[in-house]
C-alpha cells in the first residue's frame, strides 16, 4: 500500500554559484542553484543560516520579503540585497511547470 503519491522525481545537471560579500553591517553567503524546475527560478540559500527561497526579478520587489525569509531587521540592508539580486540572478520569462 502506497503512503504517499509521488509528485515528481527528477535528475537534473545544474549550475552552481556560491557567492559571499560584505556590506558596511553584514556578511552574506549565498548559494544560487540555476535549475530548469520550479518556473525557472533559480533557488537562492543562505549559507549562514540554512534559509532559502526561489526568486525571480519580480520577486526582489518586495522587499519586506526579503526582509521575511533572510530575517534582514534592516530595510536598508534588504533593499541592497534586492539590488545584489537584481545584477545577479538572470531575467527569466515564466516557464509553466504543471501541465
Amino acid at each position: 500500500m502506497e503512503l504517499f503519491e509521488k509528485l515528481y522525481d527528477e535528475d537534473e545537471k545544474v549550475k552552481v554559484r556560491f557567492v559571499g560579500f560584505t556590506t558596511e553591517v553584514a556578511r552574506y553567503d549565498f548559494g544560487i542553484v540555476y535549475t530548469n524546475l520550479f518556473f525557472g527560478k533559480p533557488l537562492v540559500i543562505c549559507m549562514q543560516t540554512g534559509r532559502s527561497t526561489l526568486l525571480d526579478p519580480q520577486d526582489l520587489e518586495d522587499i519586506e520579503y526579503l526582509q521575511a525569509i533572510f530575517k534582514i531587521d534592516d530595510r536598508q540592508q534588504a533593499a541592497a540585497l534586492a539590488e545584489f539580486f537584481n545584477e545577479t540572478l538572470p531575467a527569466l520569462p515564466f516557464e509553466p511547470q504543471y501541465y
